[in-house]
């Protein structure tokens, strides 16, 4: 159980239309949380957390004065120290309009309209995330557990970072794409490894093909997590050896029930 309630949250909408908001608002109230605060448009988003910094942000993706993609920008620069959990809510479903935000570790990607399941669990990974509780592990100590990730994107790897730092871990060694990972293996060992698909000169089905055929690394657990969303690719990407598969963006809960499957199996 998380000590943090729903109710416990603080939350700003970033939302122009007054009926989003008034819809919005019900659906989070419905949810258990009364703490929300609106702003319109980026500008007055900015005002708002220069003010008062809230535990969740919801943002819908255009503004008369930007986009989501600034104000996200914004929090991943300017008010990086707090790493606020970033939700977007839109109608956009074109993946290459939807793909940044996949990769730079939001808490959800919700459609308009969206359902109270989608709500649900969006507000449940925030709370992983702020009140996350320890991984308990029968065949290691989580504290040593030691951890290689890969994914082209900082932000990325930060997030990921952030949720298996939640979970207990505290060894990581970061690599930019599958080349610079299979150069650290070279060198280094690691009980579990954490890998992004889409990577420039080497991917992570190409990392992990070359892992699975190591006969110093063969039996490393490797956990891809992927934005493909074909059915036939997710396939593929499983033939080639991956131990699990993890969506992004990805719920911290379903993180931690894979790595202690990974970790536990015998």
């Amino acid at each position: 159980m998380n000590e943090l309630l729903s109710s416990d949250l603080s939350i700003l909408l970033v939302e122009p239309s007054v009926t989003q908001r008034k819809i919005i608002a019900k659906e989070l109230q419905e949810e258990g949380i009364e703490q929300i605060d609106f702003a319109e448009d980026f500008h007055s988003a900015k005002q708002h957390l220069s003010k008062n910094i809230p535990d969740l942000l919801i943002s819908s993706m255009h503004f008369k004065d930007g986009d989501a993609y600034q104000l996200q920008k914004y929090l991943n620069t300017e008010l990086s120290d707090y790493s606020i959990p970033f939700m977007l809510i839109s109608s956009e479903t074109r993946r290459q309009q939807l793909e940044s935000f996949k990769q730079s570790g939001v808490i959800a990607i919700l459609p308009k309209p969206f359902s109270k399941l989608h709500l649900g669990k969006a507000i449940n990974a925030t709370l992983d995330i702020l009140a996350p509780q320890e991984l308990e592990l029968d065949l290691y100590d989580v504290h040593d557990l030691r951890v290689l990730v890969v994914d082209d994107s900082a932000l990325a790897r930060k997030h990921i970072i952030r949720i298996l730092n939640n979970l207990g871990a505290q060894r990581f060694v970061e690599a930019e794409d599958g080349a610079q990972a299979l150069a650290i293996l070279e060198n280094e060992m690691f009980d579990l490894i954490v890998t992004d698909y889409n990577m420039p000169e080497v991917n992570g089905q190409e990392l992990t093909e070359q892992i699975r055929n190591s006969d110093k690394h063969s039996h490393i657990p490797v956990l891809m997590v992927t934005s493909e969303a074909n059915d036939t690719h997710l396939a593929n990407i499983a033939q080639c050896g991956v131990n699990a598969l993890c969506d992004k963006p990805f719920e911290p809960d379903t993180v931690k029930k894979l790595i202690y499957q990974l970790l536990e199996q015998s």
